[in-house]
């Protein structure tokens, strides 16, 4: 029989895996041997944080990232059909969720395996839960264009999305690009069109706030570095 996909969310910055983790996930955690992750040391790090007796010397881990090569991927599943249970480990928020994983769970469910979710923090959906913006009806973008005449016109594009349909709409950026972005969406959009900025969530340092674009043209926060999620409405 088949093993079992677990969708395994990670922290946005909380060294406490009992604030984020689900107790029957934690108690999953150990007994897996197999994961799929997009960086092996920092996947190491938050297994022995979740638990200290864990033997990491015991796990294989296939890495998911930019530099896979996608004819490997598929490969990542023979344990899993061989009887093995496996994690699909996000490097930060949830599996599938603007994260490679969502490649491997399509894979999952072509070959009939059960995938398994567990709850756990998104910076999308925890921004959009705290912006005041409309939750009813909403369009995450992921990664705006880089080149600053594309970036402009798919700002323009999304604002009148926003007005248009009342639609909120979601995007973020590379933490060193965020001030850049700022300044487009600054420039670009009216000035009665809602901005909720949203950086650091569930850290010390979390900042979330929506304004009017006019309201953030009198005080622009500094966002280098620091990751953040957008969000545009009316």
């Amino acid at each position: 029989m088949p093993g079992k996909v677990y969708l395994i969310p990670n922290s946005l910055g909380s060294e406490n895996p009992d604030s984020f983790l689900p107790a029957e996930l934690i108690r999953i955690i150990p007994g897996l041997n197999f994961y799929i992750v997009e960086n092996i040391r920092n996947a190491r790090r938050f297994l022995k944080l979740v638990n200290r007796e864990v033997d990491i010397d015991a796990i294989t881990f296939f890495e998911l990232n930019k530099h896979t090569d996608p004819a490997e991927i598929e490969s990542f599943l023979k344990p899993v059909l061989d009887g093995n249970d496996i994690g699909i480990l996000s490097e930060a928020g949830l599996p599938g969720i603007a994260d490679p994983g969502a490649a491997v769970v399509r894979m999952a469910h072509q070959r009939k395996l059960n995938v398994v979710p567990f709850v756990g923090p998104s910076s999308i959906f925890l921004a959009l839960m705290a912006s005041g913006l409309n939750g009813q009806s909403f369009r995450f973008t992921g990664y705006l264009p880089i080149r600053t005449s594309e970036r402009v016109q798919a700002i323009r594009n999304l604002e009148q999305r926003a007005h248009k349909e009342d639609e909120t709409q979601i995007f973020i950026e590379t933490p060193y690009r965020n001030n850049s972005l700022l300044d487009d969406l600054l420039s670009t959009c009216g000035n009665q069109t809602l901005l909720t900025i949203a950086a650091d969530i569930s850290t010390e340092s979390e900042f979330i706030q929506t304004a009017s674009i006019e309201g953030w043209k009198k005080k622009k926060p500094d966002l280098h570095k620091r990751p953040a999620v957008f969000l545009i409405g009316i």
